[in-house]
C-alpha cells in the first residue's frame, strides 16, 4: 500500500518536460528559453533569414501567399508573424475592408514587425498572444497562417486546435515550416546546419547558440506526414502538403468544413 501511494505521489509531483532543441527541459522553462532566443535575434532576424536561406525564404513565403488566396474583405490571422512579411502581403490583398492581425508571443519580434509595417504605411492591429490560447472569438477568421513558428510551440496539438477554433467554416489554415529534406541531401544539410548556421549567427547577430537551437529544433519537429496527421487530429480536413526545396520546407494546408 505504501509503495502504491509512493508511486502516486511521485507521479503527482513530476514536472512535465518537453524539448528545447536537443535538451530536455520543463514545459514552463521552454517558454522562457524560446523567448530568449527571439529577443536576442529580433533586430537581425531578416538579414539572417536572407543569409541562411540564400533568399529562398522569400520564395517559400510567396508560394504561401499565393496558396492563401486572400480576397478583398477577408479576415486573416498571422500567428508568430515576426517581422510581418506575410501580414503585409495579406493586408494588401484583403484591402481596406479586410482585417489582418499580426501576432507573436515575442514582444521584440512583434515590435520589429509593427515598425516595419508602419514604415510601409500599413497600420494593422497587432497583439502579443500565445497560439495555444488565442484571444479571438470562435469562427472569426477566413485564413490563419503560421510561418516558421509552430516548431517552437510547446503543445503543438493545442495550438492547432486553437487555430481551427478561430477559423470560419470553409476557412483555411496554412503552416509553413522547416521539415525533412530529401535523404540524399541530408548529410550536407546537417553539416551546414551545425557548422555554418552557428558561425553566421555569431558573426551577424552575435549569437551562435540561438542558431544552434534553430538547427536542433528543426530536427525535433514532426516530419511532413506526422504533421499532416496532427492537422487531421485537430479537426481539419482536405489536409495536404507541398514540399519546397526538396523538403527543406513544407507548406501544410487544412480546411475547417463545419
Amino acid at each position: 500500500m505504501n509503495e502504491q501511494f509512493s508511486r502516486q505521489d511521485r507521479a503527482a509531483t513530476e514536472t512535465p518536460t518537453t524539448h528545447f532543441g536537443f535538451q530536455t527541459v520543463s514545459e514552463s522553462e521552454k517558454a522562457g528559453k524560446v523567448a530568449g532566443v527571439f529577443h536576442s535575434v529580433a533586430s537581425r532576424y531578416d538579414i539572417m533569414n536572407d543569409l541562411m536561406s540564400g533568399g529562398l525564404h522569400r520564395i517559400w513565403k510567396a508560394f504561401t501567399i499565393t496558396r492563401a488566396a486572400i480576397r478583398p474583405g477577408m479576415k486573416v490571422l498571422d500567428i508568430a508573424g515576426g517581422t510581418g512579411d506575410l501580414a503585409s502581403a495579406f493586408a494588401k490583398r484583403a484591402g481596406p475592408q479586410g482585417e489582418v492581425w499580426l501576432t507573436d508571443i515575442n514582444s521584440s519580434m512583434l515590435g520589429v514587425g509593427r515598425d516595419r509595417l508602419l514604415d510601409k504605411g500599413q497600420v494593422l492591429p497587432v497583439a502579443v498572444c500565445d497560439a495555444e490560447h488565442l484571444p479571438f472569438p470562435d469562427q472569426y477568421f477566413d485564413r490563419v497562417s503560421v510561418a516558421f513558428g509552430l516548431r517552437n510551440m510547446t503543445h503543438k496539438d493545442a495550438a492547432l486546435a486553437e487555430m481551427r477554433r478561430v477559423l470560419k467554416p470553409g476557412g483555411k489554415l496554412l503552416v509553413l515550416e522547416f521539415s525533412r529534406i530529401a535523404k540524399p541531401l541530408a548529410p550536407a544539410y546537417d553539416w551546414y546546419s551545425f557548422n555554418i548556421l552557428p558561425w553566421l549567427g555569431q558573426k551577424v547577430a552575435g549569437d551562435a547558440e540561438s542558431y544552434r537551437y534553430l538547427a536542433e529544433s528543426i530536427r525535433m519537429h514532426p516530419d511532413q506526414d506526422t504533421l499532416a496527421e496532427m492537422l487531421r487530429t485537430a479537426g481539419l480536413e482536405r489536409v495536404q502538403y507541398f514540399n519546397l526545396t526538396a523538403g527543406l520546407v513544407a507548406l501544410h494546408e487544412g480546411v475547417r468544413l463545419d
